[in-house]
């Protein structure tokens, strides 16, 4: 925790002291947890729900979403697949791994903050032991076979620059195509908002590693909501949260099919009396390529495949550099300073590029060493920071004012560089659908009839429905760069900049400084007005285009 401390410390002024003060907090939350300990498992706790300390966990493990921590540790895999499609055999070794998850607490004693709760702990609202999690979660995943589909939870098995990657692999994605479109729709004034974004997302990624460690028990997302605000809470996050990978999902298909339609522009055909053009086609035909693979029963290879997605905006930012230096493009585009009038929709864009804060808690409780994971937030997001700079920059200065929403879109096509750059854009999205959308069907599943929730063909279905569902939202609305800044506006600005700092402020409420509070009440209030400002910005436009 030492070093942890220490690299919060550099992150802020209000950190000076906060060395020792931090130390105290974790003392206290511990304190605050070790009120429920017994001398043994078997020993009955008796204690009434109005003295429960605002430190200690009021998490109720049977809450909706069970499957968010597992599905979304898809992301946050660096090892190699396995090859073996997982039955209910192996769901004995989930449960042993699970139970060690979560007897890990704190580097110095993990010992003193063990809770050992009675088994009336649900009528209570309190968090179960070890043990009862793991017989909690053996109940639950026996009756949703949906979930063996999932690796077991992640030990903390990551080291620095494992993490850093999946760090890089979550923020940094189908957002890059889409810089220097923002360039073009703010001005060149518009990189200082991308700066700033992207050291407030560092802030707030770090504020949920202290609601983290904030007491034992806290392992996602959804958790802090729960713990900050009870079980509205813990709703509404997910909601939020859901509807995002769905709006991730509809952007996939949007990107596969435009890339596609500037390959074949040509292509159409009319069936049944119904006239379908390019963009159509190749979205349907997306749609079926997709559809088997979110069928898996194991998407260990594609957990695997979609780290490549690092590589990926590597290899597609070298592609605009090569068109424009070997290939003679040329930057000879200048564009202006700054247009306000459209300057909210260059920051969505901006903010959806470093909202990756849905996965960030998966990442800090993967790693060996969870003390380094602001280090390995400064990192991540200084990477993107720098890509993003440089392909917006030199995307605009390569076609200025008639910059598409996906630079992909702009490059000439008879340039091997350009042709790699289109079939990237259209493989990658194949191996990350499935994975993002995985977490949306799970919940779903959750919700249905224990009978329902053994069968495999009522999974099938359920994501049938959901993928079908992408496909008619993305026919109607293939508004690329519309649709992700009202996704950044009105999604990720909550998501990585609003919630972050309540939940602190609730969490770590009586131990923070004014100047803590101050920022945090800044950060929160930057983050409304930018999310109101540009969710009605990108509405209008979106239903501007619908007219044309």
């Amino acid at each position: 925790m030492m070093s942890g401390t220490k690299m919060d410390e550099d992150l802020g002024p209000d950190r000076g002291d906060d060395h020792f003060h931090t130390e105290d907090e974790e003392n206290q939350a511990h304190r605050g947890c070790e009120q429920y300990e017994t001398d043994s498992e078997s020993d009955i706790i008796r204690v009434p729900t109005p003295n429960l300390s605002q430190n200690s966990i009021d998490i109720n493990t049977n809450a909706w979403p069970q499957s968010y921590r597992q599905s979304i540790d898809m992301y946050t895999s660096v090892t190699p697949p396995s090859f073996v499609f997982l039955r209910a055999s192996s769901i004995t070794s989930n449960f042993s791994i699970l139970d060690k998850r979560h007897s890990i607490s704190s580097d110095s004693d993990s010992s003193s903050t063990r809770l050992l709760i009675s088994q009336n702990w649900l009528d209570k609202e309190l968090p179960p032991s070890p043990s009862q999690a793991a017989k909690l979660y053996s109940s639950y995943v026996s009756k949703c076979s949906s979930l063996n589909e999932l690796p077991p939870p992640q030990e903390r098995c990551c080291s620095f620059s494992q993490a850093v990657i999946n760090g890089i692999n979550v923020l940094c994605g189908i957002g890059l195509l889409t810089t220097p479109y923002a360039i073009r729709e703010g001005g060149w004034l518009s990189l200082i908002l991308l700066a700033l974004f992207g050291v407030i997302c560092c802030y707030t990624g770090i504020l949920l590693k202290r609601c983290l460690e904030s007491c034992p028990g806290l392992r996602t997302y959804p958790d802090i909501g729960q713990a900050a605000f009870g079980s509205a809470g813990r709703f509404f996050l997910s909601i939020i949260l859901y509807l995002e990978l769905y709006a991730a999902c509809v952007e996939f298909l949007t990107m596969m099919s435009d890339n596609l339609a500037s390959a074949f522009p040509n292509t159409h055909m009319t069936f049944a009396g119904i006239h379908l053009d390019c963009h159509q086609i190749f979205a349907i035909t997306s749609t079926l390529v997709i559809l088997p693979t979110v069928w898996l029963q194991n998407l260990s290879l594609l957990s695997y495949l979609s780290v490549g997605g690092v590589v990926a905006s590597i290899l597609v930012a070298l592609c605009l550099l090569w068109v424009g230096v070997v290939n003679q493009v040329g930057f000879h585009h200048k564009g202006s300073a700054l247009h306000l009038a459209d300057i909210s929709v260059t920051i969505g864009i901006y903010g959806f590029g470093f909202a990756g804060h849905s996965v960030f808690p998966n990442i800090y409780t993967s790693m060996r060493e969870p003390s380094q994971f602001s280090a390995v937030l400064i990192t991540s997001i200084t990477f993107c920071f720098f890509i993003y700079t440089g392909v917006a920059v030199c995307g605009f200065m390569m076609f200025g004012d008639s910059t598409h929403s996906q630079f992909t879109l702009n490059m000439p096509k008879q340039f091997v560089a350009s042709k790699i750059s289109v079939w990237t854009t259209v493989v990658i999205p194949m191996t990350k659908y499935a994975l993002t959308m995985t977490p949306v069907a799970l919940s779903l599943e959750e919700l249905f009839p224990d009978a329902w929730m053994g069968s495999h063909l009522v999974s099938i279905f359920v994501r049938t429905l959901l993928v079908l569902s992408t496909l008619v939202v993305a026919m109607n609305f293939p508004y690329f760069g519309s649709v992700m800044a009202l996704i950044g506006s009105f999604v990720a600005m909550l998501v990585a900049v609003v919630f972050p700092c309540m939940c602190y402020l609730k969490l770590h409420r009586g131990r923070l400084t004014k100047l803590q509070i101050a920022t945090c009440i800044m950060i929160i209030s930057v983050g409304a007005v930018c999310s109101i400002i540009g969710t009605y910005s990108a509405i209008s436009r979106i239903a501007e285009q619908i007219v044309e």
